[in-house]
Order: C-alpha cells, then structure tokens, then sequence
C-alpha cells in the first residue's frame, strides 16, 4: 500500500493534521497494521517537499505546534494517476512455502508434515478471519473476504501439492 498515496486521498476531503490522518489511516485502512506517528509526519514531510501538499495553517493551542496540511494540485493529480493505474497482479513465483516444501525434501526431512502443519495454520487463520468477518461492518466484511480468498487459493496449492509429493521428491531429489 502506498501510504503517501493514501495519506494525499485523505487530505482530498480537507485539510488535517498529522494526527486526524493518523486516525483515519488506522480506521480505515489500518486496524491490523497501524500507522506510526514518526511515519506519519515523515510521509507528510516527504509530500511537502515533492509539492503535492502544503502547510495550511499552524495551531499551539497551548501545546506543540501543529500542522495542517492541505493537498496541492499537483497531489490531487498524482492521487488521480495513481488511482487509475491497475496493481501489478503478484504471481507469488518466488513462494517462501513452495521454498520450504522442497528444501524439506532436498533435507530428508518431511514435506508431507510442514503442508499438514501449514494447512493447520491457514485454517486458524481463516475461523479467525470467518469471525471477524461475521461481526464486522462492510468494510471489514471485504477486507476479509480478500485475505480469505488468498488463504483458499494457498489450501488448494496446499493440497495439489501433497497429492503430488512423491512426484516432487524425484524431480528435486533424484
């Protein structure tokens, strides 16, 4: 995820502080990975340096000085571009579990139980997904459904694999 992308999408809708877009990074999109304030103003600072924000307005209230930043032009461009650019579709060609699988049996060790121990771990993963999928709001229900589609497609791998285990030991351990 590009935080600065995300972080001008935020500033589209007004100016804020580092800290409201902190909030609303780590509401929206964050609630398993949680923006650091240091990040947070780096980014910012970043932004500011490449034009795409300004500083709107200083405020003390008493305490540190705080920024608002407001998005330029120029970022309301950049977040535009970097909308309507398609993610690069990841084939997952270089697997560290594809890796493990044959190491295990280039090793002597067993294959058949790291994909039953994997299988195990991707099952927990998904009741906990299915979980907080069944309690969530929308925005949660698709952010789920996303990670429990991945998982699916990584327990058929997981499966096609242990079916065709003997096979694999004699292509990569003749």
């Amino acid at each position: 995820m590009s935080i600065g992308h995300t972080l001008l999408g935020l500033l589209e809708s007004g100016p804020r502080h580092g800290y409201d877009l902190k909030r609303t990074f780590d509401e929206k999109f964050g609630q398993d990975r949680p923006l650091h304030y240091g990040q947070v103003y780096s980014t910012m600072s970043r932004l500011l340096k490449n034009g795409l924000v300004e500083v709107d307005g200083v405020e003390s209230d008493g305490g540190p000085e705080r920024k608002r930043y407001a998005i330029t032009d120029a970022g309301i461009t950049d977040v535009a571009e970097w909308l309507a650019q398609p993610e690069k579709p990841e084939p997952y060609l270089q697997s560290t579990l594809y890796t493990k699988v044959v190491l295990a049996l280039l090793t002597g060790r067993s294959a058949a139980d790291l994909l039953d121990s994997q299988r195990s771990a991707h099952l927990r993963m998904m009741r906990i997904l299915t979980d907080r999928k069944r309690k969530g709001d929308l925005a949660d229900q698709l952010i789920c459904d996303h990670a429990l589609f991945h998982l699916e497609a990584d327990l058929r791998w997981l499966e096609l694999t242990s079916a065709r285990l003997d096979q694999l030991a004699k292509v990569v351990a003749p």
